[in-house]
C-alpha cells in the first residue's frame, strides 16, 4: 500500500505528542512492507526544535504553504493507495478539502485530539475540520473510542469511525537500569485545563511530603508558577530521552485534558510508553481507562492529593508487580505492532467500501 499522510510534525516532537504517535505508528506500518511519505508544514517553532529530520522508515517532505502543497504534491496524492490528513493540520480544512477532490484512493482522518475537536465543532470553531468534511473522508480514525465513535457517524455522518489509540514502540521504550532521582515524575506540555489536576496530583504531595522528590517536564509552563522546592523543572526531553526519563522515576503520573475526561475512552501515549518501560502510573479517573488498565493491580488510580502518597509509599514489592504487570498488558495489545495492524484493517475495509460506493455511482 502507498500510504502518504498529511500530519501536524514528525520531525519535532517539541510541543506537540503527535509526533511520537506517528513515528511509532508509521514505522511498524512501514515494517509491514508498505510505502509511507509524510507531508509537514514547515513552520518556525518546530523548524528550531527538529529531532528527526531524515526518518529511515519512510519519506518526509517539508512544504511551505498551500500552493506548495498543492502543485507539488498534487500527483502522489493521487496516486496514493490512502490520504491520511491528521488533526491540527495548519490550514487542515482547505487541505482536507482538496484531499477530498484529488485523491483517488481511500481519504482518512487521523484525530490525535478527537475530543478537542468536538468540543470545538460544537462552538463553531472549524481551526483543522467541518462537520461536512467528516461525511467525505471515508474513515474516521480517533484517539477516542467509546460512546464518540457513534457520535461521528450518527450525529456527523461519518462512513466509518474506528478507534486507533495511540501506542508505544517497545523496541525503543523498555526497562532501563538507572539511578531513581524522582518518586513522582509528570511528562508532559502545559496546558491550562491539565494544570488543576497537576497542582492535586502533583504539586499539593510535594508540598505536603518535602522529604520526597519530584519533577515536572515539558515545555511552555507559565514563569509564575509557585514550584515547591523538591519539583525539580525540566524545560524539554526528547523521545530518545523517554526511557531513561521513565526509568529514574519511581512513579509516573499521567494528567488528561478536561475535553478527553468527558470524553473518556481516551489515553494518552504516556501510558503506554511508561507502562513499556515498567515503571508504574498514578492516573487521573475518566470513564474506559478500566478497559486498559486493572486499576489497583495495573494501575493506581488517584483523585486527590492522599491517594497519590498512599500509593508513593507503597511497598517495593508491590510496585514493582503493578509495573509487571502493566507492561505485559501493553505488550499484549498496544504496541505501535499492534496498532499498524489495526490501520491496515481499517484502511483496507475503507478501499472496498471506497470502491463500492464508486460502484454505486456509475451503476
Amino acid at each position: 500500500m502507498k500510504l502518504l499522510v498529511l500530519g501536524l510534525s514528525l520531525s519535532s516532537s517539541w510541543g506537540n505528542g503527535h509526533a511520537t504517535t506517528y513515528r511509532a505508528l508509521l514505522r511498524a506500518f512501514a515494517a509491514r512492507g508498505h510505502q509511507v511519505t509524510f507531508l509537514e508544514r514547515d513552520v518556525p517553532w518546530y523548524a528550531s526544535h527538529r529531532d528527526l529530520a531524515e526518518p529511515d522508515f519512510c519519506q518526509l517532505a517539508l512544504y511551505r504553504d498551500l500552493d506548495e502543497l498543492k502543485t507539488h504534491w498534487r500527483g502522489e496524492v493521487e496516486r496514493a493507495d490512502a490520504v491520511i490528513v491528521g488533526s491540527y493540520v495548519p490550514d487542515g480544512v482547505e487541505v482536507g478539502r482538496w484531499v477530498q477532490a484529488t485523491a483517488r484512493g481511500v481519504k482518512a482522518f487521523y484525530d490525535i485530539d478527537t475530543p478537542v475537536t468536538l468540543a470545538k465543532l460544537a462552538a463553531g470553531d472549524h481551526e483543522y475540520l467541518t462537520p461536512e468534511l467528516i461525511a467525505g473522508y471515508d474513515v474516521y480514525l480517533s484517539f477516542t473510542g467509546g460512546p464518540t465513535l457513534t457520535e461521528l457517524e450518527r450525529r456527523y455522518g461519518s462512513p466509518a469511525a474506528r478507534a486507533l489509540y495511540c501506542s508505544v514502540d517497545d523496541a525503543a521504550y523498555r526497562p532501563l537500569q538507572v539511578e531513581r532521582r524522582w518518586d513522582l515524575s509528570y511528562l508532559g506540555t502545559y496546558s491550562p485545563d491539565r494544570q488543576p489536576t497537576l497542582e492535586r496530583l502533583l504539586i499539593e504531595p510535594a508540598r505536603r511530603a518535602p522529604q520526597l522528590r519530584f519533577c515536572v517536564a515539558g515545555p511552555q509552563y507559565p514563569a509564575d508558577i509557585a514550584w515547591p522546592a523538591n519539583i525539580e523543572r525540566v524545560e524539554h526531553v526528547g523521545p530518545a530521552d523517554h526511557p531513561a526519563f521513565y526509568a529514574a522515576s519511581r512513579f509516573t503520573l499521567n494528567v488528561t485534558r478536561a475535553d478527553m475526561i468527558a470524553a473518556g475512552w481516551s489515553p494518552s501515549v504516556r501510558l503506554f510508553e511508561a507502562g513499556a518501560c515498567g515503571t508504574p502510573i498514578v492516573s487521573d479517573v475518566w470513564e474506559g481507562l478500566e478497559t486498559l488498565f486493572a486499576p489497583g493491580a495495573e494501575i493506581v488510580l488517584a483523585e486527590s492529593p492522599e491517594a497519590v502518597l498512599a500509593a508513593l509509599h507503597m511497598p517495593e514489592a508491590a510496585r514493582d508487580a503493578q509495573a509487571e504487570r502493566a507492561r505485559a498488558r501493553i505488550l499484549d495489545g498496544h504496541t505501535a505492532a499492534h496498532r499498524a495492524a489495526e490501520l491496515e484493517t481499517h484502511l483496507t475495509a475503507a478501499t472496498a467500501g471506497h470502491r463500492g460506493r464508486a460502484e454505486g455511482v456509475f451503476a
